[in-house]
């Protein structure tokens, strides 16, 4: 029988922070081409900062480990953060660099294509990991991804493998990865792409899916609006998406990974932890 915590689980975000500039278009343009898009915003992204926001919207007790370059968007989002009840405490400012930005375009369908000039987020360093160590020592779990330097991240996990913590890893932008790394990781949350490139096996359906999560570990794959392929320990599940109205896909995958370290952070499965981001995820794209 599970045990569920009813104390606000303890989270440490290591990511990226990034402005985000979108324009919403009929279609995304092919190469060399220029299209008239219609709608324009700018909000604040990152995959760090979007999964932190979405653990502390649900109630997770969040710090966020990043870097801002000294500007008025890397000032903005600090902002932004603080009022989401984040500790910002180690958030980090490099003066050489400028903050992250991502540029996105959004078809009519809410799909995606996004370029993302890191910015700060590269410089996050070992020495400023060690800064946040106690932090880390006092977290349920750890919650990454790859838009800071990956030996940072690498760091990370060892030392919150020391204390015996929990390791989510959503491993974005793809990369290759060591395996000394991935043993300190507990649960690694790739989409299709991520999983193919970790297993050598192209995903393209349920099936294919299930031989990519056997050469891996705790693994979560993400199929969009197909839903998710579980692996956790030795047991399959296939859990579909829940079936919404999609206006823009950017940053869902991000609420999901959020929702699902807040949820597992509670005593629940991988399989209901995933249930739950599903439902997390599926709010998220019904809006802009």
């Amino acid at each position: 029988m599970e045990t569920i915590s009813s104390n606000r689980p303890k989270i440490v975000v290591i990511g990226s922070c990034n402005t985000d500039m979108v324009v919403k278009a009929n279609r995304l343009p092919v190469p060399g081409e220029t299209i008239l898009g219609g709608t324009f915003y700018m909000n604040p992204g990152g995959k760090g900062a979007n999964q932190a926001i979405a653990a502390a919207r649900l109630g997770a007790e969040v710090t966020f480990i990043s870097k801002i370059g000294y500007d008025l968007f890397g000032l903005q989002a600090l902002e932004i953060y603080r009022s989401e009840k984040i500790n910002t405490e180690f958030i980090f400012t490099d003066q050489k660099s400028p903050s992250g930005v991502a540029l996105i375009s959004v078809d009519s369908f809410g799909e995606n294509s996004i370029i993302v000039a890191p910015g700060a987020s590269r410089s996050l360093s070992t020495e400023e990991i060690n800064k946040a160590e106690e932090k880390i020592k006092e977290a349920d779990i750890i919650l990454m991804q790859l838009e800071v330097p990956i030996d940072t991240v690498e760091y990370a996990a060892t030392i919150a493998n020391r204390y015996g913590k929990k390791v989510i890893l959503n491993p974005a932008p793809a990369s290759t990865l060591s395996n000394s790394f991935l043993n300190n990781v507990h649960t690694i949350l790739p989409n299709r792409i991520e999983a193919e490139m970790l297993s050598g096996i192209k995903v393209m359906d349920v099936e294919s899916a299930h031989r990519a999560a056997k050469a891996i570990e705790n693994v979560v794959i993400t199929l969009g609006k197909d839903g998710a392929y579980v692996k956790e320990k030795d047991e399959y599940t296939m859990i579909p998406a829940k079936e919404v109205e999609t206006i823009d896909t950017t940053g869902a995958g991000d609420v999901f990974c959020g929702a699902f370290s807040v949820y597992l952070s509670q005593g629940h499965s991988l399989a209901e932890s995933v249930k739950f981001a599903n439902a997390a995820a599926a709010i998220a794209v019904t809006r802009i």
